[in-house]
């Protein structure tokens, strides 16, 4: 009987997450990921598109719509990687709480 108390506060501990390192892991991630893509396409030169004009990352480039600054370029690549910080660290933490909440609610029935 003991033995099974102690096994469902275990469960219970474990369940839970950590809604800051979650969001400040997530953060990084997605900084990292637009960092490293704008960079890999700077280093990769520009390719010709399907009118046959050259073109930089096209799609990457739509990130400027929603991050006022970002652009493919190395400094567009700092710009990015602080954007992609804010939005994974925010995203991350309220992924975090809302988890954290729905735990605590299923364990109260």
């Amino acid at each position: 009987m003991n033995r099974d108390r102690e096994e469902e506060k275990l469960l219970r501990a474990v369940v839970i997450l950590n809604a800051k390192v979650l969001g400040l892991i997530l953060g990084i991630i997605i900084g990292l990921v637009i960092f490293i893509a704008t960079n890999w396409l700077l280093l990769k030169g520009p390719q010709p598109g399907p009118s046959g004009q050259y073109v930089l990352g096209p799609h990457l480039e739509l990130l400027s719509q929603f991050f006022i600054g970002y652009s493919v370029s190395f400094l567009g690549s700092i710009i990015g990687f602080i954007y992609g910080f804010a939005v994974g660290t925010i995203g991350g933490t309220l992924i975090g709480w809302i988890y954290n909440r729905i735990v605590l609610l299923r364990q109260r029935y």
